[in-house]
């Protein structure tokens, strides 16, 4: 090649390469014109999906009741794991425990994990990396120190300044204060103190009071930043015990409370996990049906509570001027039983009332809707991803929420309505469990134990008749199995190979 030509092509060369980058420089200039939305997520501990007035429940809650009227409220939304961190890890990943290693509770007793790893960097640290200010405040749960390692202002929270890979929270007091209950004690006032109790002061007093003050900084100085904002206020309310200070204790009279079909009913044909003390508080063979009712009225006081502790955020968002385009998720990291086939807390199981959960999401340009669709916590991440343009990390085990929330239920036409829940481990004991739901039925796989779970949710709802060897539901059985078989397969589930074996006859 001559002189001439080889200069010909250095000069191509230069062109191009120059062109390339005014392109990408352009495309980035485009993308940093797009105004993302600045997104907050309420999250609350063990909060049950039925207590809230706008689904008719017991409770007064007008703040989170407007919520709902300017959103889409899931009315089906199942949460993927009936546990504090693994349903945290998933909400936030968007991914099954089984790939992200997080499919048991952190740094408590039994316990085999201590923190989810860094490898998964969650929404935060992608919200991070594409410029926004993120923050946090409250519970996380997934080990300490987990939303500063990530990118966040950890505001303030229990996790905040504990040390990584400590020693775990083990129960001890629990277990003597049961122990007092079985004994005929009670504590201050004739309470049940790991049950039920009223606190000394006000709400100005509360651990609530204390997060929403950080919340409301959080806020304003997000009116502040010229950047996109991520915000994130996660409640330890309503998990039990249930705790509230005057006038919320005695809100709600006890002999007013009316209990469900299934309260404290005698557990028959169920797998024998049901019937073991994972935690001492689990024996509630001291709670008369008077406990029962009190605990009802403090958990409902506990709902009024953080029905103010909305008000209070969502007023501060109007005042600061960022509601009006601000896009908000409202979730409960699951249920919890209160009595419930005589069972307290969380465990090892599929009932509605720790697998339903409570979801709302606000997103200003679209109409309010109502959703009796199934959807999931692994939805959240994929969801919020579209929201903010967040890049992706893996895999996305969930679905955005979006088309729902821009159709309505229409969205998923032909599509099966089914949800996944899994229960792998609970502090340190392994169980296994997988269980699949449609709006009528629930099929329970327990492979550590030599009995599964079959409910006909149309005709009994309170889930109290296994039906799993009743020969009438083998056409319903068979469909699930061949369901949840799919559902395993799509997402990689290692447990597909021992259930495949275990429902042999079905497939």
């Amino acid at each position: 090649m001559n002189l001439f030509k080889i200069k010909m092509v250095m000069l191509l060369g230069c062109c191009t390469l120059f062109a390339t980058n005014l392109y990408a420089k352009d495309a980035e200039l485009k993308n940093s014109e797009i105004k993302k939305p600045n997104v907050l997520i309420l999250l609350f501990d063990d909060m049950r999906f039925d207590t809230f007035s706008y689904r008719n429940g017991p409770v007064s809650t007008p703040n989170i009741d407007a919520l709902a009227n300017e959103g889409t409220r899931f009315d089906q939304a199942m949460t993927s794991t009936g546990l504090c961190s693994p349903s945290r890890a998933a909400m936030f990943t968007g991914r099954w425990g089984h790939k992200t290693g997080l499919d048991d509770n952190v740094g408590l007793y039994h316990s085999r994990l201590s923190e989810l790893s860094l490898s998964e960097g969650s929404v935060i640290k992608r919200a991070t990396s594409i410029g926004y200010d993120v923050s946090y405040v409250g519970k996380w749960h997934l080990g300490a120190q987990g939303p500063a390692l990530r990118g966040a202002n950890f505001m303030w929270g229990h996790d905040k300044d504990e040390e990584r890979n400590g020693r775990p929270f083990t129960p001890y007091q629990t277990q003597k204060n049961v122990a007092r209950m079985n004994a005929g004690e009670r504590d201050k006032n004739g309470e049940k103190h790991d049950y039920y109790k009223t606190l000394a002061g006000t709400y100005a007093d509360t651990v609530t009071a204390k997060e929403v003050n950080e919340g409301k900084l959080m806020l304003q100085n997000a009116a502040k930043s010229d950047k996109p904002f991520f915000g994130i206020v996660s409640f330890e309310q309503p998990h039990p015990p249930y705790r509230v200070p005057e006038p919320y204790a005695s809100m709600y009279d006890y002999k007013d409370i009316k209990l469900p079909k299934n309260f404290g009913i005698k557990r028959k044909h169920k797998p024998m996990a049901q019937d073991d003390i994972w935690w001492p508080w689990h024996d509630v063979s001291h709670m008369s049906e008077t406990d029962w009712r009190k605990a009802h009225s403090f958990y409902y006081g506990a709902i009024a509570m953080i029905d103010h502790a909305v008000g209070e955020l969502i007023n501060t968002a109007k005042e600061e001027g960022l509601y009006d385009d601000l896009h908000i998720i409202l979730v409960g990291d699951q249920g919890s039983m209160l009595g419930e086939h005589n069972l307290y807390d969380k465990g090892p199981y599929a009932y509605d009332e720790l697998m339903r959960m409570p979801l709302i999401i606000r997103d200003p340009s679209l109409e309010p809707k109502i959703i009796n669709r199934q959807v999931s916590m692994l939805d959240i991440a994929p969801t919020l991803r579209q929201w903010m343009t967040l890049p992706l990390d893996g895999d996305e085990d969930g679905r955005s929420l979006l088309p729902l929330m821009k159709k309505g239920d229409s969205a998923d036409a032909g599509k099966d309505d089914i949800s996944l829940y899994a229960y792998e481990w609970y502090n340190g004991g392994w169980f296994g469990i997988r269980a699949i739901r449609t709006p009528e039925m629930k099929f329970v796989w327990n492979p550590g134990d030599s009995r599964d779970e079959l409910y006909d949710l149309k005709n009994d709802p309170y889930e109290i008749t296994n039906q799993i060897d009743n020969p009438k539901y083998k056409k319903q059985l068979t469909d699930l199995v061949h369901k949840m078989a799919g559902e395993l397969n799509r997402i990689d589930d290692p447990s597909l190979t021992k259930f495949n074996h275990h429902m042999k006859a079905f497939l």
